[in-house]
């Protein structure tokens, strides 16, 4: 049995559009659409062909979307029944045993594009799901996906939240609740390399923690031995965590969430019984760092986390002048042979023009940084050579002179 498209429903590329579908890239934009042949409704699948009409990829369609058609196989048949049972098993074998380290049992198993199901992500916390799913075509399937979860993994529950501001540009409203199994709890108790966190996958930002950065927190943490640490957005703590658990002289945290701030207080609380001294300092990071270089206080190693300021490239102008701000702050305020861990988790900002950004901050910091460590996302987090778009974390851990 095969999912069959329709005939009719078929998107012709302009001429020469072609060339990113032959080379698997997985978006075909507004402006390489000729014609659509027949009437596609949002979230349809539909097959992609040239001009000449030869058929090139299968993907979703939503002709109310900056990007019409997201491409999920290349095959020039109809796409099988099992394909989406098939896709999934693949992602969550490439997780279970190379990828999480010993004494951890969160990560991400679907990484859309990059785990060839567009609009597609599945977080694991526990024995809980998370999912979200983030255009018409995938929130379709989602109640099938579910179901082949439960079937491969047997969790205790599969939430849906699909709350991302990508959903405007979808045309889809937000949409949170349980989709399998029992309702997480307020807060979920997971392991990551040995230390404990609580989880807060129903308010917390994306699905609960940023699984992302697991590598980085351990990586920043190896030097952090006697250094008084800023951490700066801090959300939960994670990096503060890793750091105290590398033996950390103090930690200062910032956020703008006083929720954030205390779940990061029980986080430390759950990992150690004397955690390191600590402030908690609740406000807007850039206004906290300003009045931090006006008093003259120091730090031996500050961590830069911020939120997404280029969600595209139309927004990286600004988000240059954002990054290039926050990073001069940070130089200013560590002691000579300071660590700074900094990172952009834009996907308009690539590594080239971040590691420009924060050259650019040094030159007007007047400091010299030597570049430790380049940092990018966790290997559950992959990057398809064809989608180098996935590829949207990026950090430099520096020596600030």
């Amino acid at each position: 049995m095969c999912y069959t498209v329709p005939v009719m429903i078929t998107v012709i590329l302009k001429k020469g559009k072609e060339k990113s579908v032959l080379r698997r890239h997985p978006w075909v934009l507004s402006g390489a659409v000729e014609r659509v042949v027949g009437h596609g409704e949002p979230g349809e699948i539909v097959r992609v062909a040239d001009r000449g009409g030869n058929l090139l990829a299968t993907g979703f369609y939503n002709p109310i979307s900056p990007i019409p058609v997201r491409l999920f196989s290349w095959h020039r048949e109809s796409v099988e029944d099992n394909f989406w049972e098939k896709a999934l098993q693949t992602a969550i074998s490439l997780r279970v045993f190379p990828t999480l380290p010993d004494k951890t049992n969160a990560c991400r198993l679907v990484f859309s594009e990059s785990d060839f199901m567009p609009g597609l992500i599945v977080d694991r916390y526990n024995d809980h799901l998370i999912m979200q799913c983030l255009n018409p075509g995938i929130a379709r399937l989602k109640n099938r996906i579910a179901h082949h979860l439960m079937e491969i993994l047997s969790p205790r529950g599969i939430y849906e939240k699909s709350d991302s501001d990508i959903l405007k540009l979808e045309g889809l409203s937000p949409h949170c609740g349980i989709l399998a199994g029992v309702t997480p709890p307020e807060t979920i108790a997971i392991q990551e390399n040995g230390y404990e966190f609580f989880v807060n996958p129903i308010s917390g930002h994306k699905t609960g923690f940023y699984l992302d950065q697991r590598d980085n927190r351990w990586i920043t943490a190896l030097y952090a031995q006697g250094r008084t640490v800023l951490d700066a957005f801090s959300y939960t703590g994670g990096f503060s965590v890793y750091t105290a658990g590398h033996s950390a002289a103090s930690l200062t945290r910032i956020d703008a969430s006083h929720e954030a701030l205390s779940l990061g207080e029980k986080n430390l609380a759950a990992n150690f019984p004397a955690p390191p001294p600590s402030e908690n300092i609740r406000g807007n990071v850039f206004q906290v760092l300003r009045k931090f270089r006006d008093a003259g206080r120091q730090f031996d190693m500050i961590i830069l986390d911020p939120p997404r300021l280029a969600p595209t490239r139309s927004h990286q102008n600004r988000a240059s002048r954002g990054y290039k701000d926050i990073n001069l702050l940070a130089m200013k305020l560590l002691r000579p042979g300071g660590i700074l861990s900094t990172f952009s988790c834009s996907g308009g900002i690539d590594a080239a023009t971040f590691e420009r950004i924060v050259s650019w901050a040094a030159i007007d910091a007047k400091r010299e940084i030597q570049i430790l460590r380049r940092l990018f996302q966790g290997p559950d987090h992959p990057v398809r050579v064809a989608f180098p778009e996935g590829s949207y974390l990026k950090g430099l851990l520096c020596r600030v002179l």
